[in-house]
């Protein structure tokens, strides 16, 4: 017989705590999407219809508060409305049951609070409107993190401007490049997500069984109010933006929002593929910030894992299939209302914002305690010797050459490369120099000019301008010190 250990099992009472998805695992993502995050949201629409409902004479004096007290999120029982919605297939339906009961007993006044809970909306009104309330939740702490992700690259960027290190092409060394160019490339790509989800428009529906607005015109019927004028202040009651119109079928919303999640997550990967590779021991250019226990091996003493970028690239792994779900959902959202397609989409959209959330915080610890090792750097670009400069000197010297043999300035320095490949790893930059010296002797170019030529420093192109004016386009997501400048790149005074 195995002995049990101890725990609380079987209560429900924890849910899905992240176990298998640790990038995620942390009090601020379930407090901003888990179940009681949901919860709370689908009660605050409640809520905040009544308050519409009172404020346009539609519903009793008072019933808003009645309502607003009976919405507390810690009078029910997230485990037990999650079982009771199998029976109407969504979680509005059993917890507006138990609103209803809270709102009747806290009715001593007698007033029929009642009248305010649900009328003319339809569970998909609400469920709808209150994932936007999750999302832009999200949204703002996401936001948050990322631009301080932003800033730290920022610094970054500026602070080794000039560092070189070795671009790479296919695997391959290509040509010399900056850290501080790299740096801004992941500013780019994260800055550039970061206003795709700024600009993300979060409405809320309101539409009724059927999309009509019939049970809203009905219930305005004989008041200065109509259907739109109280979704427009439902907008307001909640801090969502209106809507033209219900898009029960239209899910636009969605899928948009989809793709300004995954594409932050896309940016976070990117970021999080380099370190891993710039981190690994036989290139050591970058190492992760240091904390205690974290990146231990349950085998190997010794090892320094980069968990920071294995976490945050686990999520973004994850994010393009969750992407597809959503619009795998839209493409089949079929009638008026939909049967399972909308069903799908809560798991997907809610993983997104988790992921999303839970990623960013590890990236910004990563940006900001990133460990920068120019020396390596310059090791490693200076592996491929001078090499790496072929294109620049063929730029170069190819028009002092004259046509050899049949071949031209170009084909006769192609030659050069050709022959020095062959030569052993080690013995290719003294080969290089030697057959360049041969091909372009120094009356065409002087050995002052050549060293020049096979300086990695002198063929960086606009990098350093590159850097700038990236940070420049996107002044919103930089320190102050990195956002004064115009759009040319140049500093302002």
């Amino acid at each position: 017989m195995t002995e049990a250990v101890p725990g609380n099992f079987g209560s429900g009472a924890d849910g899905d705590v992240g176990l298998l998805s640790p990038v995620s695992a942390s009090p601020l993502v379930a407090a901003l999407t888990g179940d009681r995050a949901v919860l709370a949201a689908i009660l605050a629409v409640e809520s905040g219809w009544a308050a519409v409902l009172e404020k346009a004479g539609l519903a009793p004096a008072g019933s808003a508060a009645v309502v607003a007290s009976a919405a507390e999120a810690s009078r029910y029982n997230p485990a037990d409305i999650a079982r009771r919605a199998q029976g109407g297939g969504n979680p509005v339906i059993p917890l507006l049951a138990d609103l209803r009961k809270h709102v009747a007993v806290l009715d001593t006044q007698g007033i029929g609070a009642g009248k305010a809970v649900h009328t003319s909306l339809t569970s998909q009104d609400v469920l709808d409107t209150a994932l936007m309330l999750v999302a832009r939740n999200t949204i703002e702490a996401l936001l948050a993190d990322l631009k301080g992700t932003t800033a730290a690259l920022a610094t970054v960027a500026e602070r080794h401007a000039d560092t070189l290190c070795v671009g790479r092409s296919l695997t391959q060394h290509s040509l010399p490049f900056t850290f501080g160019l790299r740096a801004a490339q992941w500013f780019h790509g994260l800055a550039a997500a970061g206003r795709q989800v700024e600009g993300l428009a979060l409405p809320v529906q309101f539409g009724g069984a059927a999309g009509t607005l019939a049970a809203g015109t009905v219930l305005t019927s004989g008041s200065p109010a109509t259907p739109f004028g109280l979704a427009d202040a439902l907008a307001v009651q909640l801090d969502l933006a209106p809507a033209p119109a219900p898009w029960h079928t239209n899910r636009l919303v969605i899928t948009s929002l989809g793709h300004a999640l995954a594409a932050v997550l896309d940016a976070f990967g990117k970021i999080a593929a380099d370190v891993l590779f710039l981190s690994r021991p036989e290139v050591g250019e970058l190492a992760e910030p240091r904390a205690a226990g974290r990146g231990v091996s349950s085998a190997m003493p010794q090892k320094q894992n980069p968990v920071l970028s294995v976490l945050v690239r686990s999520a973004a792994l994850q994010a393009p299939q969750l992407v597809a779900q959503l619009h795998l959902a839209a493409a089949n959202f079929n009638d008026e209302r939909p049967d399972g397609a909308w069903h799908t989409e809560w798991p997907a959209l809610r993983q997104l914002l988790a992921l999303a959330l839970g990623a960013a915080g590890h990236v910004r610890e990563l940006a900001e305690g990133l460990q920068v090792f120019p020396d390596a750097m310059r090791r490693n670009l200076d592996l491929a010797g001078p090499l790496l400069l072929a294109e620049g000197v063929a730029a170069a010297a190819a028009p002092l050459l004259e046509d050899k043999d049949g071949r031209n300035g170009k084909q006769q320095l192609q030659a050069v490369v050709d022959q020095t490949l062959q030569a052993p790893p080690a013995e290719q930059a003294a080969t290089y120099r030697k057959l360049l010296r041969e091909a372009v002797p120094p009356g065409a170019l002087p050995d002052l000019r050549m060293e020049e030529l096979l300086n990695p420093a002198s063929y960086l192109g606009e990098a350093a301008e590159i850097a700038r004016r990236i940070l420049a386009a996107y002044r919103e997501f930089s320190p102050p010190a990195s956002a004064e400048t115009d759009a040319n790149g140049a500093r302002r005074g």
